[in-house]
Formats: structure tokens, sequence, C-alpha cells
């Protein structure tokens, strides 16, 4: 299992940005740049569709409220994207390594997604919109990073992703507080909706 460390990472970085996973693989690889990338991955229709999604969940990602939707949204795919992206990397023979593999990487980007979804609700309780594309801005340099980086330095990246996803966990667990308003603003949305009833009086 050694390559382990690089599914860990790409589980981390997929359950932030799972679309610019994909397509940063697939360009290092379709460039020549690694040999560690799987030719599914550096397909040209791969290779578009990622970058088409990427671009879409740039703008989402950066806009309040509508970054949390694309994460409920996301809730499913990006776990989904780092299992299958784990056994890529993993190999092709349906051995026990692989299936090891695709539950590290679907794993590790569930937590990391719950990390990034939770930093966002404390993050909307804001009323300013700055804060949201400066945290975007912050997540995708990071993930571009970490994932080149652990393509050529996998345990070096790895101890790196694990640092943050226990750091991103911390921060939720402090930010709960806000991340319950954040919860509570938006069942009184509901409920001020024509047919939602009226929000309680406070």
């Amino acid at each position: 299992m050694s390559v382990l460390p690089l599914v860990f990472t790409s589980g981390w970085a997929s359950g932030i940005n799972s679309y610019a996973v994909v397509l940063l693989l697939g360009l290092m690889g379709a460039t020549g740049a690694t040999d560690e990338v799987p030719q599914s991955l550096q397909h040209p229709d791969v290779l578009v569709i990622a970058a088409l999604l990427y671009l879409i969940e740039a703008v989402a990602d950066k806009i309040p409220y509508v970054d949390t939707m694309w994460d409920a949204v996301h809730t499913v795919v990006r776990p989904v994207a780092g299992a299958v992206v784990a056994a890529l990397l993993a190999g092709h023979d349906g051995s026990l390594p692989q299936v090891a593999a695709a539950a590290v990487g679907g794993s590790t980007a569930l937590a990391s997604h719950l990390v990034k979804a939770g930093t966002r609700m404390a993050v909307n309780t804001s009323p300013e919109p700055f804060s949201n594309i400066v945290v975007s801005l912050a997540e995708d340099s990071g993930v571009a990073a970490l994932v080149v980086f652990a393509l050529f330095h996998p345990v070096a990246a790895a101890v790196i992703s694990g640092t943050l996803l226990v750091l991103g966990l911390v921060t939720v667990v402090f930010l709960f507080s806000r991340i319950r308003r954040f919860l509570r603003r938006r069942r009184e949305r509901r409920a001020a909706r024509p047919g939602g009833g009226t929000p309680a009086a406070v």
C-alpha cells in the first residue's frame, strides 16, 4: 500500500473540491509531469467535464448560502469521487488493497467535506460576503498545492492533509454555536415563506 499516502491526500482534497482533484491529476498525468496518474483520469472528455464543473463550483462556492446548498448536494458526490479516485490510483484489479484504498479515500473525503460544510455555515453567519470569497480561494489554493505536492512527496503531503483535517474538525467544534445560529436562521426563513407559517416571536 505504498500508494496510501497519495490516496489519503486525494481523499482529503476531494472532500473540498473533487472536480479540482480530478482536473489536476488528469492534467499532471496528461502533460507527463508524473506517471502516478491512471490513464482514465487523463482522457480528454474527463478533463473537459472536470474543468466545466470546476468553473461552476468556483462561482457557486463564493456566494453566501449558495455555497451551503452546493455543499448539501455534494454530500454524496465528494465522498464517491474520493473513493473512485483512490481506487483508480491503487489499480484496476479489484484486489483487497484497491478496495481498502477506496474506503480510505471515500471516508477521508466525507470527513473533509463535513469540515468544509460546517465551516461554511459558520462563515455564512457573517453579514458581509467577502469572507466566503477568501475562504473559497484558500481552499482552492490548498487543494491545488497539496495534490501536486502529493504526487512527488506523498508522505509529507499526507501528514499535512491529516493535520489540516484534525484542525478543521477542531475548528468546526469551536464554531458549533455559529453553525447552530446559521441553521436557526435558515429555519426562520423557511417558516417566513408563503405557506410556511411565520417565524416564532423572539
